[in-house]
This record gives C-alpha cells, structure tokens and sequence, in this order.
C-alpha cells in the first residue's frame, strides 16, 4: 500500500497544487545545489572520479558542470555532478533527518532533462520537489535509528527520491513509477564509515545514478516488487530493522494513518485533498562548508573572533577553549587530529580552531594545508569538548580563557542557517559567486538562469550556463 501511495501521489501532483512557498523554496534549493555543483567540480575527489570513469563514457547527452562543454551520458553526469555538487559538504541540509535532500535528485534530474531536452522549468521543479519530498518522508520513517547503526542516510534515502523525480519528469504512469521505486529500493548505499573520505560523496551521488537507472528500467516495462517498501523483507523493515513499529512510522509520514488520525493531515504527504507537511520548506542551506551539526560551534568562534580583536588580543594568547555541544555533535564530529580537508569537515575542533583564527570558515579553511598548518593545529589542541544532552544539535556553548585570565563567553542558541536563522537570497547569492567565480566564466549569466528556473522553456539552457 505504502509504495502504490506514494507512486499515486507524485503522478498526481500539479504544479498548480504547489504552494508558492514550496516554489521558492524548491528554486533555492536548486540554486544552491547548483553553486555547490559548480564549486565542487575542479576538487580532486571529482576529478580523480572522472578520470577513471572516463573510459566507460557513453554517448554524450549531458553536462559536466564547470567543466567547459564537455558532456558525457545521462548516467555519468548524475554521478559526476553529484559528488561535485557535495565534496564540500556545503549542500542543503533537511534538518530533521540530516539528509542532504537535492543532491541525490537534482544531479538526478539535469542529467535527465537535458539527456531529453525541451523540459520546461516548472515540470523540473515539480519534480524536484517529488524527489525531496520522497526521501524526507521515507528518511522521516526510519530516523534516527537507521542512522544510528551506522546508514548514511541520504544516500540510502536518495535513490528512492531520484526514481520518484525522474519517473515525474519522464510522465511514467502510477504502476511504472511504482516498480521505479522498487528498483531504487533495491539499491541502497552508504555507510557512514566511510566519512571524512572520499567515498562520502560517492554515496549519494551513486544514489542519483541509482535513481535515473531505476526510472528508465520501469519506463520500459522492468519490474520490481509493487511493496518494495512495506514488506516484510521490503525497504523500511530491512534499514529499519532496529526502529519499534517502523511499519507504522512509514504509514505516519506518507499520510496513510488512520482516516480519523489527525496526524494523517499533520505529517502525511500533501498536495491534492491533504494538507500534510512540506519538507521543502524544512529544507535549510549551509553557511560553513562541513557536517551541519559544527556550524553553531564555527558560528560562536567566529564571533569571538571579532570580540578579541575588538579588545586588542591575539588569538596567540588563547590558553584554552571549552566547548559544550550536544552529544551528537561528539559522535558526527569529534576528530581531534585530522589529517586533511575531507577529515577536516567532520572535526568541531578544527571548525572551532578556524572560526577563532580566521573568523570565517569557506572552502579555503578546508584545504588540507589550511588543515595541516602548524598555527591551526596548535589552537585545535587548545579546545576540549562537553557534551550536554540539554542542548539541541544547533546549539553551543563556548567559554575562551586567554593567558592574561580574560574570560569571554558565547552561547550560540540557533546557528546561521538553521531554520531559526535562515539565510537569505542575498547570502545564498555571495555563496554562489564565491564558488563559481573560480569555474565559471560568467557567474551572473549563470546565476540568474537559476533563479529563473521557473520562466525558463528548457532546462538544457541552465546546464549550460552552469558549464561555459
């Protein structure tokens, strides 16, 4: 039943049913999947993947972004595009699962709307937000227990999510759709062992691959399971093998509770006759470039980092520097040494140790010899963490004792970019032009063809603007 709903509900989802808030939305989360893309492009992790992928490239039908007018097979793009688009953990974040919810989808979805071409901006987003919505749901279902044993949850998620969106964009019918989400199910990836590697980034960039495989094989008639995800041996009771009336859960998040339950209208999917919960809207965007849950600790280092300065000390004087984080922050991020920029991005001791030296932490702060400067290495050992289950994942407390016993205290209670604080179109914007400016030879060209998504009569157009 679970897997016949959702596949009925994105076939018959409107554009016109959309909220406008959901529109905007979805065109920020494009738009900051598209930057990201751009500015991951020339990193190594993607680069080193392309060149071994090379020989198995098919027939040309898709941009690889920021990588002038080189164009590869529809299957090639998504998995390229996709790990560029999160090498630098800079990527949106749906906080309630910790899901990156547009890589998966959106590398998904380009590689196919330009692979077919003549896809209006508004089939795109509708599409987009298929796909997010989907994963979040069927993430929402699982969480945090699916997470907890060791699932990277956006990847394990993303493939479904992409099958849905690609399946919308190709108009595949209720019943092709359905056997689209048994293919992708079928395909889960991700452990989260593998972070602070290279592999991070494969994860879910393999599940955008995953998803476009799946879509195509339903559209010509390959089946899978009609419960892939609600069987016994389906989808939600394997990944969830650990979480109590999981099957429940699965029911709760795509509306399929009781007809007289309120949460059916709370939490299920919405459009059409339900109202439901959007989870595009709960969709937040990064301002620091690593795991979300370090961004309080940067947020208050960075702001101390203006106070000594205002008060004329040297962050050569920090003596020490406590930090009390909520313990999954400990968990996701506790490396205390890391060894170069991908390790760095899961250390709240080398975010800290930035945001107090520099006062700001972007891709630069991330490169290994930033994390491996002797200056960074000295203040990281400086911090001690504690973890305190009182505060949320976006909080922090921080207490920094300089050499002369001057004392200063921040108490981070949202950080930027939470949904307490979010960023707005003008920060999205110098996000944009910072990681572009590097690739692209025309960054406003570029820039305002993804904030014109929605006007647009081919998204081919943007994928162009997003490689030249």
């Amino acid at each position: 039943m679970a897997t016949a709903h959702l596949a009925s509900w994105s076939v018959n989802l409107t554009y016109s049913q959309l909220p406008k808030d959901v529109i905007d939305a979805a065109i920020r989360t494009f738009y900051n999947w598209a930057g990201c893309a751009v500015g991951g492009s020339n990193h190594p992790t993607t680069t080193t993947a392309a060149k071994a992928l090379e020989p198995f490239f098919g027939q040309p039908a898709a941009s690889l972004l920021g990588v002038g007018k080189r164009s590869v097979d529809a299957q090639h793009a998504a998995l390229l595009n996709g790990i560029a688009s999160h090498v630098h953990d800079y990527d949106d974040t749906h906080l309630d699962t910790i899901i990156h919810p547009a890589g998966p989808v959106a590398s998904a979805l380009l590689a196919v709307a330009e692979w077919k071409g003549g896809i209006p901006g508004q089939d795109f987003l509708l599409a987009l937000v298929c796909g997010i919505e989907t994963e979040c749901k069927v993430g929402l279902a699982v969480w945090p227990e699916h997470y907890d044993i060791g699932w990277h949850i956006t990847s394990s998620t993303g493939s479904i999510g992409a099958a849905v969106a690609v399946s919308k964009l190709l108009s595949l019918s209720v019943e092709q759709t359905a056997h689209a989400i048994g293919i992708a199910s079928t395909q889960i990836i991700g452990l989260r062992e593998m972070f602070g590697s290279d592999t991070k980034s494969f994860h879910s960039r393999r599940a955008a691959q995953s998803g476009v495989l799946a879509a195509v094989l339903a559209q010509q008639g390959y089946t899978s399971s009609g419960q892939a995800l609600e069987a016994k041996r389906g989808w939600a009771n394997v990944v969830g093998a650990t979480k109590e009336d999981v099957q429940v859960n699965l029911n709760r998040w795509l509306g399929l509770s009781a007809k007289d339950s309120q949460e059916q209208d709370d939490f299920g999917l919405a459009g059409g006759q339900s109202p439901g919960r959007w989870e595009t809207l709960r969709n937040s965007f990064k301002p620091y470039p690593c795991g979300i849950v370090i961004h309080p600790v940067i947020d208050g280092c960075c702001q101390l980092h203006s106070e000594f300065n205002r008060l004329g000390l040297s962050s050569e004087s920090i003596q020490q520097v406590q930090v009390t984080v909520h313990p999954l922050v400990m968990e996701l991020t506790g490396k205390t040494a890391p060894r170069d920029g991908l390790e760095g991005k899961f250390s709240f001791y080398h975010g800290g140790a930035i945001g107090l030296l520099y006062g700001k932490a972007t891709p630069d702060e991330y490169e290994d010899h930033i994390v491996q400067d002797p200056t960074v290495v000295a203040i990281r050992g400086r911090i001690q963490g504690t973890m305190d289950p009182k505060l949320r994942p976006d909080e922090a407390k921080i207490v920094l004792t300089m050499n002369d016993g001057v004392v200063l205290e921040k108490h981070v209670e949202h950080a930027v970019g939470s949904l307490n604080v979010p960023l707005d179109d003008e920060f999205l914007e110098n996000k944009f032009q910072n990681q572009c400016a590097k690739v692209l030879a025309n960054v406003d060209t570029a820039s305002n063809a993804c904030w014109n998504i929605a006007e647009v009569k081919d998204v081919s157009e943007i994928a162009k603007a997003l490689s030249t």
